[in-house]
């Protein structure tokens, strides 16, 4: 594959009709679930991946049991640069298989992201390249092509429904939208109660370490969000809502039986906002939802969970 090429592929943008109906507006959904890695992540991580390698690296380090470690596997065996990524004790057997199925070297360690994320640092050597989960310029520039692809489809969203873990999505999107002139769009943003960083940051008025981070929203662990993230809430609208475990679960399965697509309660926080109709949405028209989507879940899991 030539390099010139993107990783990712541009998702569709479907109207849904069952949630429009119910938050009286019309409901646009960017299904990112459909990427070949399974999330959004492959956009920021696949042209990060894809500028190392053009420079010549021979080896991509990263520092994820989820869908950002996915996305580098992913992009390590198209583009044909060896990958090894280190993930936590707490990793699950079904994501453990979907790492060694794209072909990556896969170390196992410590009980956090955090301790994985240092043994990952300590790996890099001259020529390898450290692929960070969510906080690098490269993430944010490659996420934000989501939002000319709906511009260009004739969509220009009143306000934006996503989760927020590390923040990377929350940085592309915001990027997004400034350069397509969409300066005034508020953004809407999801967390589960336990995975809560970036009401964290807002409440300490800067990005803060949560000391316990819990529940099944495991995407979203992210213990500190980046600070690019947090500097959106300085220059556009962001409202932060919370959801719980059960709403998160409970939104992933309405969503499966509403449009045939399995997502993973990351994702499902921020259906669950409009499951729920727990957002403002007087005088907004077109409502954009990321489907961040998500590989690590599985039916039995979400049955098992309610």
């Amino acid at each position: 594959m030539k390099t010139a090429e993107l990783l990712s592929i541009k998702t569709p943008l479907l109207e849904s009709l069952p949630l429009s109906q119910l938050n009286k507006t019309r409901v646009w959904l960017k299904m990112e679930a459909m990427q070949p890695s399974g999330s959004f992540k492959i956009r920021g991580i696949g042209f990060a991946c894809q500028q190392h390698a053009a420079r010549g690296v021979k080896r991509f380090i990263s520092s994820s049991g989820g869908n950002a470690g996915l996305a580098v596997a992913y992009a390590s065996r198209q583009l044909g640069v060896p990958a090894v990524v280190v993930v936590p004790e707490s990793t699950s057997q079904h994501a453990l298989h979907l790492l060694t199925l794209e072909g990556a070297e896969v170390i196992v360690h410590g009980k956090t992201w955090a301790e994985a994320n240092h043994l990952a640092q300590s790996l890099v050597a001259e020529q390898d390249a450290f692929i960070h989960p969510f906080d690098h310029a490269l993430l944010w520039q490659g996420i934000a092509n989501l939002i000319d692809e709906v511009v260009e489809e004739g969509v220009r969203p009143d306000a934006v429904v996503l989760s927020v873990g590390g923040g990377s999505l929350l940085s592309g999107v915001d990027q997004g939208l400034t350069r397509q002139g969409l300066h005034h769009v508020p953004i809407y943003i999801a967390e589960t109660t336990g995975m809560a960083s970036y009401h964290a940051a807002l409440a300490a008025g800067h990005p803060i370490a949560v000391k316990h981070l819990s529940g099944i929203a495991t995407s979203l662990g992210a213990r500190q969000v980046c600070q690019r993230a947090f500097d959106v809430s300085k220059t556009r609208d962001v409202l932060a809502s919370r959801v719980s475990d059960r709403e998160a679960v409970d939104a992933c399965l309405a969503f499966l039986n509403d449009h045939r697509t399995l997502v993973e309660p990351a994702c499902g926080a921020a259906l669950a906002l409009l499951y729920g109709q727990k957002l403002p949405l007087a005088g907004v028209e077109n409502l954009l939802v990321i489907v961040c989507g998500g590989s690590t879940t599985t039916l039995n899991v979400l049955q098992a969970f309610k």
